[in-house]
């Protein structure tokens, strides 16, 4: 069955905030009349959520090929 744990949660909210919260920001912008700092807001936010989820799960990884003995 599916487990929910806290690296789960918390890569689900990192998710939702750089995808979603940043394209609500950049609507919110836009509607103001501000949609090059709009567009520049979800670069961020989306640049952001990629850059943390590179370094909280993917970084640390060991990803190497098998080793002469």
């Amino acid at each position: 069955m599916f487990a929910l744990t806290r690296d789960k949660l918390l890569l689900v909210a990192i998710l939702f905030v750089g995808i979603a919260g940043s394209g609500i920001a950049r609507r919110a912008l836009g509607e103001l009349g501000y949609n090059e700092v709009g567009r520049i807001v979800f670069m961020l936010g989306y640049a952001g959520m990629v850059v943390a989820i590179w370094y909280g799960w993917i970084r640390p990884l060991d990803i190497t090929g098998p080793t002469e003995e």
